[in-house]
C-alpha cells in the first residue's frame, strides 16, 4: 500500500521521523503544523489517511477531527501524548478511526496504516473485470480484446484496471497519480495523460476513457 499520507503534527522530532520513515515505506507525506493548514491541504490533495496530532496550537486535534469527519470519510489515525481512556473515548466518537500514543514505534504506525486502509478500502470482489469487450483479469494480469490478447506495460494494465473498476467515475489526474502510481512523480500528472494516451492507443477503443477538460478523465461503457 502506499499513497498520500496527510500528516498534522506541530512537534518538529515526530514530524521528522515520520516523514522520513512512511518516505522509505512508499508514501507521499503532507506535513503540516496546525490544524487550520490540515483543513486546507485535505480540500487540495487525494488523501488516503490522515495522522492527525491531539495537542496542536489552535484548533485541537478533536475539532480538527471532528470538522474532516464532517466533509470527508477518508481515514483519521490520532496521534496523542497522552494515554488515557477518556481521550481515546472523544477521539473516536468524533470521527477517528484509530488511535495511538506517543512515543511509538514507527514500524507500528506503518502497521496501523495499513490496517485501517485495508479496512476503509476493501478489494472489489472478483478478479476479472470487464467493459464491453474489454477483459482484465487481475489475478493474471491478462488482458483480451474481443478475445485478443493485448500487451500492457505494469502501469498500464493498474491503470486499466482502476478505470474499469470505477467506470463512471469522474477520476481527475492527481487522483489517478495517488491512486495508480502511489508516490509523486517528477513529471507529475503528465505522466497520467502520457499513459492514458497510450493505453487508448493500445486498446483501439478511444472512446472508452473520456477526456473531460480542466477536470480528468472517465471510463464509460460502450
Amino acid at each position: 500500500m502506499s499513497g498520500t499520507v496527510l500528516l498534522v503534527e506541530d512537534e518538529p522530532s515526530v514530524g521528522e521521523l515520520v516523514r522520513s520513515y512512511l518516505g522509505r515505506d512508499g508514501y507521499r507525506v503532507i506535513w503540516v503544523r496546525s490544524g487550520e493548514d490540515a483543513l486546507v491541504e485535505l480540500d487540495r490533495h487525494q488523501v488516503r489517511i490522515v495522522l492527525l496530532d491531539v495537542g496542536l496550537p489552535g484548533m485541537d486535534g478533536f475539532d480538527v477531527c471532528r470538522t474532516m469527519r464532517a466533509r470527508s470519510r477518508v481515514p483519521i489515525l490520532m496521534l496523542t501524548a497522552r494515554d488515557e481512556e477518556p481521550d481515546r473515548v472523544v477521539g473516536l466518537e468524533v470521527g477517528a478511526d484509530d488511535y495511538l500514543t506517543k512515543p511509538f514505534s514507527p514500524r507500528e504506525l506503518v502497521a496501523r496504516i495499513k490496517a485501517i486502509l485495508r479496512r476503509a478500502e476493501p478489494q472489489p470482489e472478483g478478479q476479472v473485470l470487464t467493459l464491453g469487450d474489454v477483459v482484465v483479469n487481475r489475478e493474471t494480469h491478462d488482458v483480451t480484446i474481443a478475445g485478443e490478447p493485448v500487451e500492457l506495460t505494469a502501469k498500464e494494465f493498474d491503470l486499466l484496471a482502476y478505470f474499469i473498476a470505477n467506470v463512471g467515475a469522474l477520476l481527475s489526474r492527481d487522483q489517478l497519480l495517488d491512486r495508480v502510481w502511489g508516490v509523486e512523480y517528477p513529471g507529475g500528472t503528465r505522466t497520467v495523460d502520457v499513459h492514458v494516451a497510450q493505453l487508448r492507443r493500445k486498446l483501439g477503443r478511444p472512446d472508452l476513457i473520456r477526456t473531460l477538460r480542466g477536470a480528468g478523465y472517465k471510463a464509460v461503457s460502450p
